[in-house]
């Protein structure tokens, strides 16, 4: 009877161990095109992630799906690995590449490049002292294109170009 109670006893306690870590609160800071070029464009996605536990967090890995005016434009993810020190805030930036032929299906919805509409989904994989667990990250909004980087600006260019 007393092996029993013990038993129980431990259940009890290490089922109460999840209780003890609290999910890191994560911020979508900004969506940002950071380059553009002959294979497609570049993003980056920008977090803050603030750990409010009273020891470190490590990221293992992440994953994302953006979609962009409800069409998929990006969806993977990478194992990086990042320390999120105790009761302190990071930022973690995750690079994001489009290719010109979902642009283009975009392209085709004429959206107003001052109001793009888009819809961020994210997992954060983390390693804590009481095992792993997986932080979601949910964020929508609207964009606005950079002028240097809106069609209009990039065909100019072009057409500068071949004129010489």
């Amino acid at each position: 009877m007393r092996k029993i109670v013990c038993l129980l006893s431990l259940i009890v306690l290490l089922s109460g161990c999840g209780k003890l870590v609290s999910a890191p609160v994560v911020t979508v800071q900004d969506l940002n095109v950071v380059s553009v070029d002959p294979a497609g464009a570049g993003m980056e996605l920008y977090l803050k992630v603030r750990n409010t536990n009273s020891f470190d967090v490590q990221l293992q890995g992440y994953s994302y799906d953006i979609k962009i005016m409800a069409l998929p434009l990006a969806k993977g993810g990478a194992r990086e690995e990042v320390n999120f020190p105790a009761n302190e805030e990071t930022d973690v930036r995750i690079p994001i590449r489009i290719t010109y032929s979902d642009l283009l299906e975009i392209l085709k919805r004429k959206p107003d490049p001052d109001k793009i509409p888009y819809q961020v989904a994210a997992g954060l994989d983390l390693e804590t002292p009481m095992g792993q667990m997986t932080v979601p990250v949910k964020k929508s909004g609207t964009y606005a294109i950079p002028k240097k980087y809106r069609p209009a600006a990039i065909f100019g260019k072009l057409a500068d170009f071949l004129k010489f």
